[in-house]
């Protein structure tokens, strides 16, 4: 069995979802044994209204309906940002042998920073291994967030009297 990096199949999910306008997130389900993709996803909450929708949570859904079976022993789950606690949490669920995450989450995370889920007592602990193309997973992120601070600036600029200072 020879090692491939998923990482620039789950950056491109993560590139779509900005294109949707969604939080740039990517993440897919392989099978490291055939190096098979068996599901990708990327964030989908604002456009299905539904706050679970995150890239991981959808991977895992997807994976698991075309393999017929609610656990996902020996594959691997790759995504673009340390997954959330919400995510880290289906993903001891369904018993994922690998987790590979490109940026770390400080503020969000549920692997390396907050809860650390994958430490408590009890549940299922993937390997992991995080900061797997973590620059170009941040840039994706730092652009999308910069262009949203962007657009709502426009019209608070376009509105300001002539001659105003901004703050």
């Amino acid at each position: 069995m020879r090692f491939r990096s998923h990482m620039p199949a789950a950056l491109a999910e993560a590139r779509a979802a900005a294109a949707r306008g969604e939080a740039p997130v990517g993440a897919l389900i392989a099978d490291p044994r055939s190096g098979e993709i068996l599901a990708r996803a990327g964030n989908a909450m604002r456009g299905r209204h539904d706050p679970t929708a995150h890239a991981e949570i959808l991977a895992i859904r997807a994976a698991c309906a075309a393999l017929g079976r609610d656990r996902l022993d020996g594959l691997d789950l790759w995504a673009t940002l340390e997954p959330c606690p919400m995510c880290a949490g289906a993903i001891a669920h369904a018993r994922i042998g690998r987790v590979y995450y490109g940026a770390e989450d400080p503020k969000g995370g549920g692997v390396a920073h907050g809860p650390e889920v994958f430490r408590r007592s009890g549940l299922w602990r993937p390997e992991v291994y995080g900061g797997i193309a973590a620059g170009e997973s941040l840039e994706i992120l730092r652009g999308f967030f910069a262009g949203l601070r962007e657009e709502k600036a426009a019209p608070l600029l376009k509105s300001a009297p002539s001659g105003a200072r901004r703050a």
